[in-house]
């Protein structure tokens, strides 16, 4: 659960649900129940239930048979929640976890971690993208992983 200004608790739930409608919104433009319901795969009427609750809350503006947009609050925990994401799941990318698992993992983790753990975290990946001699030490150790991998009769 995530406190917003120190008032309103968010649930992970809605954090997801609020990551949602922004990722919907950037892609689209804007974001429908239909839309929110197969990005976080639940049914029409959960959605329904979340956008109203997320609009009590001052979280997002729901219209009937129109969709939802982000607030102003509702926006910024969504970026929050946004880059929590995107970090996680390039340091997971990074250090070689398939793509669709890293992103799955980057979900739960999100939610978990503390702010500053992501923040470093955040640093680590963009020092091996943009370090002088880090390619090279992502390549011994992609070579590393094939080799532990190969061994273990993992992959």
């Amino acid at each position: 659960m995530v406190k917003v200004q120190g008032v309103i608790a968010l649930t992970r739930k809605a954090e997801d649900y609020l990551e949602a409608i922004l990722n919907v919104s950037l892609e689209k433009g804007y974001a429908r129940t239909k839309d929110i319901a197969g990005e976080l795969d639940v049914s029409p009427s959960s959605v329904v239930e979340m956008f109203q609750k997320l609009d009590r809350m001052g979280m997002v503006e729901y219209r009937k048979y129109e969709g939802v947009t982000l607030k102003p609050e509702g926006e910024k925990v969504a970026w929050v929640i946004k880059f929590r994401h995107d970090t996680l799941k390039s340091f997971l990318m990074l250090i070689e976890v398939p793509e669709d698992i890293a992103d799955k993992d980057a979900c739960f983790m999100e939610h978990e971690l503390h702010p500053e753990t992501i923040e470093q975290i955040g640093a680590l990946v963009e020092y091996f993208k943009n370090g002088s001699r880090s390619s090279d030490m992502l390549g011994r150790f992609s070579a590393f992983c094939k080799k532990f991998h190969y061994e273990k009769g993992c992959r």
